[in-house]
């Protein structure tokens, strides 16, 4: 089992939802990543919070087993966003984004991370993501995650990153901006062209698919009639691939389905809460026992 390293945000959010409404819960791509990971070995976030963040988060992230060594303090206020969904909760509208300590973020790897076999790089600028690249040695495996503000502002520094990276986790609007291709199944291919040796494409409710030069794989989300609030639900879903691989310690083709199936679980698990309350209160057992019920609602 090798431990997982992931950077990206750690935030403040507010959210509006069909079934009520949260101020500055835990949050943040990074945040939900970590403890969705958790469920299978252990993380090591890298992460940068204000001198306003709560000691009680840092004791909820410590004790679900997340290393909080890479999490830097600064003074200023935490990174905080906030938004309301719809009512079907397919879209939501965000309200305001407040970067404070997370704008002008450059990650500094703490040397025991550096090492680390795998690598999530969660949304940010690809410059970014690249300079975590730039401090690691020996990555086995490196997945990044980006979003059409990056596809459309930074191309450039995304190509470059794409050129060095194993994998890429988009949703379908991003895959088809990236490529050009209205055509999904054309999209995600395109993607394997132009550096990623996986590409992974969310579609939200309607499930998720997978490219390589080797294999496609499609999987449906998992069937939950409780989702009380969408939010992170994407950063779950990366926490539990990346998670399950590592803990695996190989990129087999079929460990790499299994992945889809645990991070579509982590996923499932996220949206029947409020921010991240639901995946930080999950067990690997009540895991396990819903990644049965996939299985089952999949097969033939």
């Amino acid at each position: 089992m090798s431990s997982v390293l992931v950077v990206g945000s750690t935030a403040f959010d507010s959210i509006e939802t069909p079934f009520g409404s949260r101020e500055l819960c835990l949050g943040g791509s990074a945040t939900y990543f970590s403890l969705a990971a958790r469920l299978f070995t252990s993380v090591e976030l890298v992460s940068v919070v204000g001198d306003d963040f709560p000691d009680e988060h840092r004791q909820l992230l410590r004790s679900c087993g997340v290393d909080l060594q890479g999490l830097e303090t600064k003074p200023g206020k935490t990174f905080s966003w906030s938004g309301r969904y719809s009512a079907d909760m397919n879209s939501r509208e965000t309200l305001d984004v407040q970067l404070n300590t997370f704008g002008d973020f450059r990650p500094a790897v703490p040397a025991a991370y550096r090492d680390s076999a795998f690598v999530f790089l969660a949304n940010g600028a690809p410059s970014t993501q690249a300079s975590v690249l730039d401090q690691m040695g020996g990555t086995t495996f490196s997945v990044a995650d980006t979003m059409n503000l990056w596809i459309d502002c930074a191309r450039d520094d995304l190509l470059g990153l794409l050129e060095r990276i194993d994998g890429l986790i988009v949703n379908d609007e991003e895959v088809k901006m990236l490529t050009g291709e209205s055509n999904l199944i054309r999209a995600g291919r395109k993607v394997l062209d132009l550096g990623p040796k996986l590409v992974i494409v969310k579609k939200g409710e309607h499930g998720s698919f997978l490219f390589s030069n080797y294999f496609q794989y499609a999987l449906p989300a998992y069937p939950t009639d409780v989702v009380v609030d969408p939010t992170g639900a994407g950063d779950s879903f990366a926490g539990g691939f990346m998670g399950f691989v590592a803990e695996c310690d190989s990129l087999s083709l079929w460990n790499m389905k299994r992945a889809m199936a645990y991070g579509t679980v982590c996923a499932s698990l996220t949206v029947e809460g409020f921010g991240v309350d639901a995946i930080a209160a999950a067990n690997r057992e009540r895991l396990e026992r819903r990644y049965q019920d996939l299985i089952q609602f999949v097969s033939l």
